[in-house]
Parts: structure tokens; C-alpha cells; sequence
């Protein structure tokens, strides 16, 4: 009599849930064993002192990727989640006293790039264009399939985006792009933050990153109704509906194998046996402590890790008109922010600051007349850097930078503060060296040097979320779930 089809989910994080969901819905049997107390990752929030504050990821694009799952689990997510376009998407801050808003209405925003800053309203088109061709031609194909499966090099659109690769996206830094692009310093340095969405350095990732702009400013920013913690909220319940079993408090200490096929994990001493396994954890993690493999976990840290962040949660006892959801204070000197992150595993002192304020949405999420400041500077992975004295030294810069632009004594407001860094960010969910995104895009082939979504040391075991492909983010890790379902389905019909 055949058995019936089992999986276990390590970690549960966005990915982990959406992969939960769509094993679920396939009739697989699914438990999802998380070591912390609670489902999301990164993807978590908390309250203190009447503040509330989202953890981890801030922005929210392509909601899309979340409506598929309730689609594929026929249930109507209306009933669990909602979301709103926000027509800002960044507020734009410059040292020379420059400030922009990123209208995400194209043509609104091209006309406050020519007012604001002097670039032609033309050249900001022209890029969002581009940026949008690039991401149908290329993005679409290479994100959402596996680059190491044949079935992917053999389909129909492969030819159509292979001769959309122009050398320039591949051979040419994002910077020396965006510098052909734009006259401004300003706008270059704009639209050279976009390699901060998946942890790299502008001035050394290639221009195919050029395409991200067109996710934000294209396609539209959202705000979830109760803050980002809501899109983890929703799909815990969409999963539980669908059946699947969640173990918290359980750190899985072995991935078990036999003949070189995954049979279970081993978690407080028991066996759980399964007919699959899928890791939604740090995949050096997952060789080094849970496979036993140290070749294996070798190979990974062979490309270099993508940055990390410092977090500080500011509860601000005042409400601060000139800001939106998500603003951005930028540096004096990009380039050299980006040398200290990745040559020198420093942060400078004078950071691009990123504030997300959610009570600009709701109100409700800060006490009355307050408001709830995640304030986010880019960091270098952990490499035992002195992250205390690290931190000293940003907040006083950070302080410094946004009471002199702001033209406000912005510590005196501070009514609510708790932090974050690299080393705390590996600690909670295992990301190594606490890096956000597993491996920088740094080099030209980053993307096909990512961890595929399988293995083929050990049948039945699989990969999702940040650190594997298609990389970090809610969307590509969301699209790392779609990936290894697709192969498992293709693999069953093989295997089981």
C-alpha cells in the first residue's frame, strides 16, 4: 500500500510558510518545526512601551506573490489580509539640502526628479521603461524558475531573454549605469540604492540590478493593514486552515538521511521521519550543523556574504510632518559607505539612514500624537567587530546627521528605544554572519552562483528562502517557495 506523502519544514519563515501551504494544498501531511517561539523569521514584530514595531523587512511589493497563495488554497484572503497602494513610495532626503518624493505615479515622479534636482524628467522615464523591459525579458524568467534545472534553459523564453541580455547589464557596475543614465549626482545615487535590496555594493554589482526600480516605482509600494507583521500573521492562519502542524520551541539538530535520501529530522532527540524535507533556513547552517556536511557548507561561504543591518527602534514622542512611510538620508560620500561595509567590515560615520514609520499609515500604531521610527543603517556581516562600542558610535552619527538635516533635537524626543545588529540578527534566525541576504550580487555571476532550491547529494531535501535562489526579500523568497514546489512535483513524479 503506498504511503502517504509527508514533508517537514525547517524554519518558518515567509518562505517557510508559503512552501508549507503549497505542499499542504498538493496533499502532503506537513509539519513545520521552528526553534523560536513564534512563525516569520525575520518577518516578526513586537511592542514596547505603546510602540509598535515591525522587526525586520519594511517594504512590501508585489502583493501578488502573497494573493497566489490564497488563490492556490481556494480560500478568499480578504478574510485574512489587506493591503493599500501608498503613493509615496520614499521620501528622499540629500546633505546639500536637496529632497525628493518618489511618486509612484511615473510621470509625477519624473516631474519631481526635473523640479527637485534638475534631471531631466525624460531620463527618468526612459529608465523606468527600460527598467521594466528588463525586468519582463529577464527578471520574470531568471526569478521565477530554477537556473539549475534544464527544463529551465530548454522552455520557450529562455532565447527571448538570453537576447535581452545586453553585455552593459552584465559587464557594468550599477553605478557606472546609472551614471550614463543621469546627469545629477543625486539621481544616481537614487537609483544606486536599489543594491541595497538585496545586500550588494552599487559600485561593484552588475546593472541588471537596474531592474528593481521598476518592482517600487512601476508596479506600486503597498502598506499591509497592521503593519508588515500582518503578511506573516496571515499566512500562519492560511496554513493552519490548510492542515499543516507547526512545533515551535523545537531546534532541529539533525537533517537524517539514508542512501543518500532524506528520511526526517531529529529534533530533541526524536526521530520524525518524512517523505521530504524542506530547509527554510540559512543554507551554510543548514550543511554546517544540520547535515554534518563542512565541504559542502565550504563551498557556500566561496561567495561573499551579502551586507547585514543595525536597527534602532525609536519611539518618537512628536509627529513629524516632512516624513512619509519610507524616507531615506543619504550619505555625503556613497562610495565610501560602501568600501568600509565590504573591504573594511566597518560602518561610516556618515550612514544612509532608513526610516520606516508605520504610524504614518495608522496611527493606531504608535500611542496618540507619537510616532514609531524603525531607523535601519546598512552594516557589514559579522566578522566579531566590537558591536557594542559600533553601535555607540553609529546612534550618536545617526543622531547627529538627522538632527542637522531635520533641523531638530531629534534625541530629546526619543521616548522608546531598543536595538538590533548583526550578531542578535544570526542568533534569532541563523543567518550566517547575520547577513540579510545570504550572498551579495557583487560579482556578474552572483545569480547563477546562488544555491539552487535543491540538492543533488540528498534526494528529497530542499531549500527556500533568502539564502538560496532567487535570493532575499519577501518576493524572491516567496518566488523560492513556487520554485521548489514546481521541483518537487516534477521530482515525484519520478521518486514516489
Amino acid at each position: 500500500m503506498k504511503q502517504p506523502l509527508s514533508a517537514i519544514v525547517i524554519g518558518s519563515g515567509i518562505a517557510g510558510m508559503a512552501i508549507a501551504i503549497r505542499l499542504a494544498v498538493k496533499g502532503y501531511a506537513v509539519t513545520v518545526i521552528e526553534k523560536n517561539t513564534g512563525p516569520g523569521g525575520k518577518l516578526t514584530a513586537f511592542e514596547q512601551d505603546g510602540f509598535h514595531f515591525d522587526a525586520g523587512p519594511s517594504l512590501f511589493t508585489q502583493p501578488e506573490n502573497v494573493a497566489a497563495l490564497f488563490e492556490l488554497a481556494h480560500e478568499n484572503m480578504a478574510d485574512y489580509f489587506s493591503y493599500q497602494p501608498v503613493t509615496i513610495a520614499c521620501k528622499y532626503f540629500f546633505e546639500n539640502g536637496k529632497s525628493v518624493n518618489a511618486y509612484t505615479d511615473a510621470r509625477l515622479f519624473a516631474k519631481e526628479m526635473e523640479d527637485k534636482l534638475g534631471e531631466d524628467a525624460q531620463h527618468v522615464l526612459q529608465y523606468l521603461e527600460r527598467s521594466e523591459k528588463l525586468y519582463n525579458d529577464i527578471g520574470k524568467l531568471f526569478i521565477g524558475h530554477s537556473l539549475h534545472k534544464m527544463s529551465t534553459w530548454l522552455s520557450t523564453g529562455i532565447i527571448k531573454a538570453l537576447a535581452a541580455v545586453k553585455p552593459g547589464y552584465v559587464f557594468e557596475s550599477l553605478n557606472h549605469y546609472n551614471e550614463r543614465c543621469f546627469s545629477t549626482v543625486e539621481a544616481t545615487q537614487l537609483f544606486n540604492r536599489f543594491a541595497t535590496y538585496n545586500g550588494s555594493n552599487p559600485f561593484q554589482t552588475p546593472a541588471m540590478l537596474s531592474l528593481i526600480p521598476h518592482l517600487e516605482q512601476n508596479q506600486g509600494t503597498f502598506y499591509p493593514g497592521g503593519g508588515m507583521i500582518s503578511i506573516t500573521n496571515a499566512l500562519y492562519q492560511l496554513s493552519i486552515k490548510k492542515g499543516v502542524t507547526y512545533r515551535f520551541n523545537s531546534p532541529v539538530e539533525r537533517i537524517l538521511e539514508d542512501e543518500g535520501r532524506a528520511t526526517g529530522v531529529l529534533v530533541a532527540g526524536e526521530f520524525i521521519p518524512a517523505t521530504i524535507v524542506v530547509s527554510n533556513g540559512d543554507v551554510y547552517y543548514t550543511y554546517k550543523n544540520l547535515l554534518g556536511k563542512e565541504a559542502a557548507a565550504q563551498k557556500v561561504l566561496k561567495q561573499e556574504r551579502s551586507s547585514s543591518a543595525i536597527i534602532f527602534y525609536w519611539g518618537i514622542n512628536r509627529q513629524l510632518d516632512q516624513l512619509g512611510l519610507h524616507n531615506i538620508f543619504f550619505s555625503r560620500d556613497y562610495k565610501k559607505e560602501f568600501d568600509l561595509i565590504f573591504k573594511k567590515q566597518e560602518v561610516t560615520d556618515d550612514p544612509t539612514v532608513y526610516i520606516n514609520i508605520t504610524s504614518k499609515m495608522e496611527q493606531s500604531q504608535a500611542p496618540a500624537g507619537k510616532e514609531n521610527w524603525f531607523v535601519m543603517v546598512n552594516a557589514p556581516a559579522d566578522n566579531g567587530q566590537d558591536w557594542q562600542a559600533m553601535k555607540r558610535n553609529l546612534r550618536t552619527n545617526v543622531l547627529n546627521k538627522l538632527s542637522r538635516m531635520l533641523q531638530l533635537p531629534i534625541e530629546s524626543m526619543i521616548a522608546s528605544e531598543t536595538t538590533l545588529d548583526p550578531r542578535m540578527i544570526q542568533e534569532q534566525t541563523t543567518s550566517y554572519k547575520g547577513s540579510l541576504y545570504g550572498t551579495s550580487s557583487n560579482s556578474r555571476l552572483a545569480a547563477f552562483l546562488r544555491h539552487a532550491n535543491f540538492t543533488g547529494a540528498t534526494k528529497g531535501l530542499y531549500f527556500c528562502g533568502g539564502s538560496v535562489h532567487p535570493g532575499g526579500g519577501i518576493p524572491l523568497c516567496l518566488k523560492s517557495a513556487m520554485i521548489v514546489s514546481d521541483i518537487i512535483s516534477t521530482d515525484a513524479k519520478h521518486n514516489f
